[in-house]
């Protein structure tokens, strides 16, 4: 038998507004009533209609996230921390992959799928400021990663720079000098390769080393084929290397693959970095050093940011201030770089 609202304000002796207040998390109600009304619910075990909770609202319950490639598995992570982010303020997400093209990113951006959506987190790879100025739809916005825009909208981004030096910085301290970056591109275009290629310059020269442009190899995409033809490349050249800083753990999981075809001992001979820490990279034969962002953070920021607007707009209260966000990011360090014998059974960048 289903609890209604009524039978919660019976059995805690108060109007069925009261209790519509509580379940609303209307902020003018007494730490008192509150705790009187939320004795009710335990014990009769109400929950509530979320549907009709939100279309009382003038809404959804649906937030939109929007990435370019949910087959990759940063964005599939990723959005499956969005998702359980979500489900804490009782939004369901609604997923779509823009393949990083601009006219699909335009079209969500723009208001497709507004009437379904109460809000959209988008992570945009090649939309211009233009793009979002011309913008009429008023569903709250969030962007996520490195492409900046001069525009009233959150932004949710790591510091790429800080994490690529951090990178090279472990490679350095590992005794290479002969680092490569895998995955530049060639016009420089892309913020987050061009971001991780300024850190991987950046800490090469305060080491004292000059970053040789010849060991950053462009990649066309981001997967495992694209390291593997990058690293057969690089190798073909004939060039030393001793060290490989990767735009991502595909790439490096690519380049390890052709590293093992042509006989060369990771770590002993090439150290591996990666960048992202999916899943895949700690469970290879051997497992991947990667820079982690804090994914968590990411989806939990985008998610209470999206909500705090929604808030502000039904309590008629004035916009909040567009704000650039910052979460963390950890260095984790596998056997790519250190070895197996260099990391204890019991240690926690061990799968098992």
């Amino acid at each position: 038998m289903r609890v209604s609202l009524k039978d919660v304000a019976e059995r805690a002796g108060v109007s069925v507004k009261t209790v519509s207040n509580v379940v609303n998390d209307y902020p003018h109600v007494t730490p008192a009533m509150r705790a009187r009304v939320q004795r009710a619910i335990d014990e009769l075990g109400y929950r509530p209609n979320l549907t009709a909770r939100h279309l009382r609202k003038g809404r959804t319950g649906i937030i939109g996230l929007a990435v370019p490639e949910l087959g990759n598995s940063y964005f599939a992570e990723l959005a499956g921390a969005v998702i359980d982010a979500a489900a804490q303020h009782e939004f369901t997400v609604l997923l779509d992959h823009t393949q990083g093209l601009r006219e699909q990113e335009i079209l969500v951006c723009q208001g497709f799928r507004a009437r379904v959506m109460d809000g959209l987190i988008l992570s945009p790879l090649e939309l211009e400021t233009e793009d979002l100025a011309a913008r009429r739809d008023d569903v709250p916005l969030v962007l996520l990663g490195e492409r900046r825009y001069d525009l009233p909208y959150d932004h949710i981004a790591i510091d790429n720079i800080a994490a690529a030096r951090a990178a090279v910085r472990h490679l350095l301290a590992l005794g290479r000098r002969r680092i490569a970056f895998l995955g530049a591109r060639q016009d420089r275009s892309h913020p987050p390769a061009h971001l991780r290629f300024i850190g991987w310059q950046a800490e090469l020269a305060a080491s004292g080393l000059a970053a040789d442009e010849r060991l950053a190899v462009t990649t066309r995409g981001w997967g495992h084929a694209e390291g593997a033809r990058a690293m057969a490349e690089l190798l073909d050249t004939g060039r030393q290397v001793d060290g490989v800083f990767a735009y991502n753990d595909l790439i490096a999981l690519g380049a390890m693959r052709v590293m093992f075809e042509r006989g060369l001992r990771i770590p002993e001979d090439i150290a591996v970095v990666g960048f992202d820490d999916i899943t895949e990279s700690r469970y290879g034969a051997v497992t991947l050093t990667t820079v982690s962002p804090d994914k968590e953070a990411i989806a939990r920021l985008a998610v209470e940011s999206v909500v705090g607007r929604l808030k502000s707009e039904h309590n008629d209260e004035a916009p909040r201030p567009s704000r650039e966000l910052r979460p963390g990011f950890t260095l984790v360090e596998r056997e790519s770089t250190l070895g197996r014998q260099a990391l204890p059974v019991t240690s926690p960048n061990r799968p098992w």
